[in-house]
């Protein structure tokens, strides 16, 4: 039930953080629970999506996607430049960090702890 629960929370992570990027420009103050919802399903994920042998891999597809999507959100400016989509691109990659982020800090923490564990 609880690999369901985080199967589902990534799911519905991804399309949050997507129509978030999308709609951003015209949300107003729903923006702020939005990202707030975000930073929950990263949590959740983290904590209940991804255990034991994934976790290396989990780590590092994250790392690869907080990379790209940091870099993607740094040229804020440039992406303004990009006639339609720009802005919508910009805000598609901040979405992704606020969702992503919290979900390779928890299972990072989780997987010292075990070696941490390990070692003692």
């Amino acid at each position: 039930m609880e690999k369901q629960i985080g199967n589902y929370s990534f799911i519905i992570g991804v399309i949050v953080a997507v129509v978030l990027g999308l709609a951003a420009p015209r949300l107003g103050t729903a923006t702020a629970w939005l990202w707030s919802l975000l930073v929950v399903l990263g949590l959740v994920v983290g904590f209940l999506n991804v255990s034991g042998k994934e976790t290396k891999e989990f780590l590092w597809v994250t790392v690869a996607l907080v990379l790209v999507a940091y870099a993607g959100s740094a040229q804020i400016d440039k992406w303004q430049n990009v006639q339609l989509i720009g802005q919508y691109l910009s805000g598609i990659f901040n979405s992704i960090l606020a969702f992503v982020i919290p979900a390779s800090v928890i299972v990072g923490l989780k997987d010292v702890w075990e070696l941490a564990k390990g070692a003692a």
